[in-house]
């Protein structure tokens, strides 16, 4: 009798070695805190806690992909109630909803872990870097301040209000780009690898944390960046300062998490993770041009505020290739490759024809 190999359920396939590592992670962080009697907050963000958020605009693509198509069925003559529920039941088996379960969950646990351990930071690693961080920026741009030369190359005006905006639209970009990963594609692999890479920036950055604790320009060096009008990261820039003396003060009276650190650049590196994964797995051009130009515009902002030193921008690009490069490895870890797209039975199986090809 020949015994066929049970294959893995896709989910474990594409998200098994990421969850694992990310498991551990969260660990790591309920670790830190029970030693450092510090408490573990679930941070709020533009929609809410991140348990609630995630989950409700994943449910809002979904609707997206099911209600159009089911409005089409629907004028053939079908009730709409039945028409979405042959369309969800169609697109949406079994097998792709644990899928996005899986890849929420990944991302869920590197993230909430992730603001904890920066949250801790300033109790674990006390002693912070600035120092260095400004001398460099100096010996980098021979004795000017980076800040100070992108104020007077690109003005204060309406550049300021440009370069704000996107560095706010980051805050929208990182969620709705991991539902879109999960829910608007029929390339498993090509979206999964995106939600790995995603979560591995968050685990490298909080290495990046702890390795060199610093503020950030704007917080040791205000004056430079008097200069600058009011705008959406000012307002960011003072919630953030007002929650680190929160947490500073009592850790356990707040519910705010502490969310200052400049080495690396975290925007960066998620931005330019997107774009290199747009750009390898081949997306539509205006996408990658799209992103590249994100890319742009959120290294000069992060310098144009203040938030980054020069060299946490370029740690930024590092991490964020490094974290490309092990999700591809963590997407691509099992001995039976996951297909590239679409052929899902309703039991989470991968069709004999499919797993063959």
């Amino acid at each position: 009798m020949v015994h066929i190999p049970r294959e893995r359920p896709l989910w474990v396939r594409l998200f098994g070695i990421s969850l694992t590592v990310t498991t551990s992670f969260a660990l790591l962080a309920v670790t830190v805190a029970v030693l450092n009697d510090l408490p573990v907050r679930d941070p709020d963000g533009l929609f809410g806690p991140s348990w609630v958020r995630l989950p409700l605009i994943v449910m809002g693509m979904v609707a997206a992909d099911v209600v159009p198509r089911a409005v089409v069925l629907a004028r053939r003559g079908a009730s709409l109630r039945g028409a979405v529920a042959q369309v969800f039941v169609t697109r949406w088996p079994r097998s792709r909803l644990a899928v996005v379960a899986a890849g929420l969950a990944t991302f869920y646990l590197a993230y909430v872990a992730y603001r904890n351990l920066k949250s801790f930071l300033p109790f674990v690693r006390p002693t912070l870097e600035d120092k260095w961080l400004v001398a460099s920026d100096e010996w980098l741009t021979f004795g000017h301040h980076p800040g100070d030369l992108l104020h007077e190359l690109l003005g204060t005006g309406l550049t300021a209000e440009a370069l704000s905006s996107a560095y706010i639209f980051f805050l929208f970009f990182v969620p709705f780009s991991l539902a879109a990963a999960l829910v608007w594609t029929n390339n498993f692999v090509r979206g999964a690898w995106y939600v790995n890479a995603l979560s591995f920036n968050w685990i490298l950055g909080t290495a990046s944390y702890y390795t060199l604790p610093s503020l950030g320009p704007i917080y040791v060096e205000r004056f430079r960046f008097e200069d600058l009008p009011p705008t959406g990261v000012s307002g960011l820039q003072r919630s953030l300062l007002n929650n680190r003396v929160d947490v500073l003060a009592d850790p356990h009276a707040t519910q705010a998490v502490h969310g200052i650190a400049a080495f690396a650049s975290l925007h960066v590196s998620i931005v330019f993770t997107a774009a290199v994964v747009a750009h390898l797995a081949r997306v539509p051009a205006l996408l990658r041009t799209a992103l590249w130009i994100f890319v742009l515009l959120t290294v000069l902002a992060t310098v144009y505020f203040g938030w980054h030193y020069v060299l946490d921008v370029v740690a930024g690009l590092v991490l964020g290739a490094v974290a490309v490069w092990l999700a591809r490895l963590a997407t691509r870890g099992w001995s039976d490759p996951p297909p590239a797209s679409g052929e899902l039975t309703d039991d989470g199986r991968v069709p004999v024809s499919a797993a063959a090809s």
